[in-house]
């Protein structure tokens, strides 16, 4: 029985797909098509954490953001750094806030 996935998989899936018996046919995409899969897949981990709620989903969205930082080209270091300025700029979320409506 064939399973049609297309989508963007770790590095190790193909090799746990053979050990586990199955054969499976993968592409390597170029960098501007991964990402667009990549992409994709930010929000299926999304999705997944919301039904979830696990840290382990939290970490492929991670691993995801990772990969994404890396393929355009920019660093942990300068997300950090956006991250602090938009922070100093409009604040964190340390609160707890939740707005209702403005008048």
């Amino acid at each position: 029985m064939t399973i049609v996935y297309k989508k963007a998989i770790r590095d190790k899936i193909p090799e746990i797909i053979k050990d586990s018996g199955k054969e499976c046919k993968i592409l390597t995409l170029s960098d501007e098509e991964f990402l667009i899969e990549l992409e994709k897949k930010i929000q299926e981990e999304y999705e997944e954490y919301l039904e979830s709620k696990s840290i382990e989903e939290l970490a492929d969205i991670w691993e995801i953001i990772m990969k994404i930082i890396e393929l355009k080209q920019s660093s942990l270091d300068e997300l950090n750094l956006i991250r602090l300025t938009k922070k100093q700029k409009r604040g964190g979320f340390e609160k707890n806030l939740f707005l209702i409506n403005t008048y």
